[in-house]
């Protein structure tokens, strides 16, 4: 991984090279090589698979749409991703409800689902919104009716690991409810690394005619009350996507980038000249400052107390990401190779 001196940083981010030195951490700058292939697919750390599927279906001369969509499926229909989908940790009443989102940009059009219950693709259920009626977002049981309408069947969600790290947060969240402790205090290690989870997929893709398009597809934050809606079905939050510009989505507390409509700031930022990966950063930064103004979501030192990550892709192809804290990795594959790269970021952790 090449670093960037400060002073070329500034180069390519106008001041965010100073923030990094501020905040104490490396800010890493990635230069995209030219491979030859106008392909490009990119995703959050848990898309890796993702984007190795959307880029056989694009060198297969698929859309960017039909690209992005498969790929999240594969994460969408692993029970093991206790985060998207079947599998998906449950609402505060141990019921799975999924939000996703989707754009294209040759037609500037999106469509998006939330709350929706008992049908593990999401993502398939937001394209036909777009496609096949004049509204932008469904939810709750109108989503779960119009999917219905189009064939998809209801399952339970909810599978024995996500129920049993459901029933160990009921029965430890009070000591003053009816909800007896545990038995024991050990726990397994698959059921104690997602007690608290608000994972995420987005997938951004570029096809060989310059098309673009993007899917945002989650469980939502774990525990959450019934009807919690985050940020990845709302347009310009959890997803934008200009076909003149480029594309961006997110992953990470929700609420803070429902406050910022901080997908869309990523392309407007990315139209005015900024690179994929300084308009990330540069809207991280947004978001830090704001949230000193809410006092229980920073640490003792002013920074914000949670973790959000963002993807951009630009039509040249250029593509970058930022988070908030060090240790981020989004899947990228550039039409030569796909792998994980480490995410730019504001602050180093402790």
């Amino acid at each position: 991984m090449k670093r960037y001196s400060r002073r070329d940083f500034l180069k390519r981010g106008g001041a965010l090279g100073a923030l990094a030195a501020a905040t104490g951490g490396p800010v890493p700058v990635f230069p995209v090589p030219d491979t030859g292939t106008p392909f490009r697919a990119v995703a959050s750390g848990n898309g890796f698979r993702a984007t190795d599927k959307a880029m056989s279906v694009l060198r297969a001369g698929g859309d960017p749409l039909d690209a992005v969509i498969a790929g999240v499926n594969i994460v969408e229909d692993d029970p093991d991703d206790m985060s998207v989908g079947y599998g998906g940790l449950p609402n505060e009443d141990g019921i799975v409800e999924l939000d996703a989102s989707v754009m294209y940009g040759p037609t500037h059009t999106a469509g998006a689902v939330a709350s929706l219950r008992n049908i593990k693709n999401p993502s398939k259920v937001a394209r036909l919104v777009m496609e096949r009626t004049d509204h932008v977002l469904l939810v709750g049981e109108g989503a779960l009716k119009f999917a219905r309408a189009h064939g998809f069947k209801e399952e339970n969600l909810l599978t024995d690991k996500a129920r049993a790290a459901w029933l160990r947060w009921k029965e430890t969240m009070s000591d003053r409810d009816n909800w007896f402790p545990p038995r024991t205090a050990d726990l397994p290690a698959e059921v104690r690394s997602v007690m608290s989870t608000h994972g995420t997929i987005n997938c951004l893709a570029l096809d060989a005619k310059g098309r673009l398009a993007g899917v945002t597809t989650t469980s939502g934050l774990s525990w959450k009350l019934a009807g919690r809606v985050g940020d990845s079905p709302i347009i310009g939050a959890g997803l934008y996507v200009d076909n003149d510009i480029g594309a961006a989505g997110s992953t990470g507390r929700g609420e803070a980038n429902l406050q910022t409509c901080a997908s869309f700031r990523i392309v407007d930022l990315m139209g005015r000249g900024l690179s994929p990966g300084s308009a990330c950063l540069k809207v991280c930064e947004a978001i830090a400052e704001k949230t000193k103004l809410v006092p229980r979501l920073c640490d003792d030192q002013g920074r914000p107390k949670f973790g959000l990550e963002f993807y951009a892709l630009n039509r040249k192809g250029e593509f970058g990401a930022a988070a908030l804290y060090e240790g981020s990795r989004y899947a990228a594959h550039d039409g030569a190779e796909n792998r994980l790269r480490e995410s730019a970021y504001l602050f180093k952790r402790g």
